[in-house]
């Protein structure tokens, strides 16, 4: 099973639904589990959103016939919990998150009875009620906020049938002629084949900023560019940021892009990719500034990874000010196998904020913390960063193991970084916030 594909500083959940037919099969013996009563709701709320016809899902399981045909395989997938998509460590760090996916033990104990009992389809009238399933190519965030407020295509690119990974790098105009706050992001790569061959996009805002004040984050102030304003991958729709803090778009700015595409054995005409932007109301500013922040694992960008060997890579940061950490999305390629993130607070405490045990490198997936959980860090923390890879025959993704693996930006290279969202805090706010926190406990 897949998963509701989520947003990246807020969880948003797709309004989700069922376009099931009928289940012809007579009702069950009380007490058995069966597809219209039990199993069918799970399959709605946890993997329809991906799995449904023009999706990214590889089959659909729309229908008790769709489940039934692939019912062994979702059995495997659930029980290695490798589907719906989500690779937390549940026996340490923060469990609180607003965009949990991922099915609970008695949600797999369901499906595994389901399948071990012959997969019962059970009485019709048990059938949950249709929802309307948003397909995958418009706007995931429009049922929250309406059409983007503000649309902006790549330049079109032709990639080749058959040729080496391509990066597309060009620039756009927002068009903006007035300050804007953003509330929320979303990219999503134009029509089916998009969806094929876009790997991943990073959108870098370009504007001056010279003058601005009142910023928590004084570190961006003076600069022709504000810095990466969202990262999309599959596994990602977008980003929706705190009711508290957001990003600033100022008049003149520009989207710098960064298109990862993979050739697929045909021809893509005119590639495009849409960045869609949600501003908040003109006369609502945020208190608080969000930074997307990648932290690099492999200082200088260094990897060595010798062939048949795992091995550890760890980084160290220490915060210049106060902050909120929204969100922990590692990024590895197909060697990458767990990666963590540890705050060591300046009185000596340490703490594992998050840790994922079983990544996979086909799902980039965002893990956004509740508003609850959202760590505070002061300033003078120290985020540590630990990432293991596994460069053995002991990986089913490893495209060869006989191979010495070093940094470098093919799926077939290795990365190891993290995306977070920062949101910085004077130190008023960080002891406010705190107060609130502790005083709801």
């Amino acid at each position: 099973m897949w998963p509701v594909v989520v947003a990246g500083t807020f969880a948003f959940v797709a309004l989700l639904s069922v376009r099931s037919q009928a289940v012809s099969e007579p009702q069950q013996a009380a007490g058995a589990v069966t597809f219209a009563k039990d199993v069918a709701p799970i399959l709605q709320q946890k993997c329809q959103v991906c799995h449904q016809p023009n999706s990214i899902g590889p089959m659909s399981l729309l229908t008790y016939e769709d489940a039934r045909k692939y019912a062994r395989r979702i059995k495997t997938k659930v029980s290695d919990r490798l589907m719906p998509p989500w690779h937390i460590d549940k026996t340490v760090g923060i469990q609180q998150f607003k965009n949990d996916r991922s099915l609970t033990d008695r949600e797999v104990d369901t499906i595994v009875r389901w399948v071990d009992e012959g997969t019962p389809a059970g009485d019709p009238k048990d059938m949950p009620p249709p929802a309307d399933l948003r397909p995958s190519d418009e706007w995931q965030f429009a049922p929250l906020y309406g059409k983007p407020d503000l649309v902006i295509k790549s330049p079109s690119y032709t990639l080749a049938a058959r040729t080496q990974d391509k990066w597309f790098r060009p620039v756009s105009d927002t068009g903006l002629t007035e300050p804007r706050w953003v509330r929320a992001i979303e990219i999503k790569p134009v029509g089916l084949n998009g969806r094929r061959t876009v790997h991943h996009v990073l959108t870098t805002l370009q504007q001056q900023e010279d003058g601005i004040t009142g910023l928590a984050d004084s570190a961006h102030d003076h600069q022709t560019s504000a810095g990466l304003f969202m990262e999309w991958a599959v596994g990602k729709t977008g980003e929706i940021f705190p009711a508290d803090a957001g990003k600033l778009m100022l008049p003149g700015s520009r989207i710098r892009w960064e298109i990862h595409m993979f050739a697929i054995g045909e021809e893509v005409k005119d590639n495009q990719v849409e960045l869609g932007i949600y501003f908040y109301p003109k006369d609502t500013v945020p208190q608080r500034r969000t930074v997307l922040r990648m932290f690099n694992v492999a200082p200088g960008s260094r990897l060595d990874i010798p062939p048949n060997k795992t091995a550890m890579t760890q980084n160290f940061y220490v915060m210049q000010a106060p902050a909120r950490i929204e969100n922990f999305q590692p990024h590895m390629h197909m060697r990458g196998k767990a990666m963590s993130m540890e705050a060591i607070y300046p009185d000596g405490r340490r703490e594992v904020l998050s840790h994922v045990d079983k990544f996979q490198w086909n799902w980039h997936v965002n893990y956004v913390y509740a508003d609850h959980t959202a760590p505070l860090l002061p300033k003078g923390t120290v985020l540590v960063f630990t990432a293991w890879h596994d460069n053995t025959a002991a990986n089913p993704n490893n495209p060869d193991p006989k191979q010495w693996v070093g940094w470098g930006d093919r799926t077939v290279d290795e990365m190891a970084h993290v995306w977070v969202d920062v949101t910085y805090l004077n130190p008023d706010d960080y002891q406010k916030l705190l107060a609130e926190r502790k005083a709801k406990k």
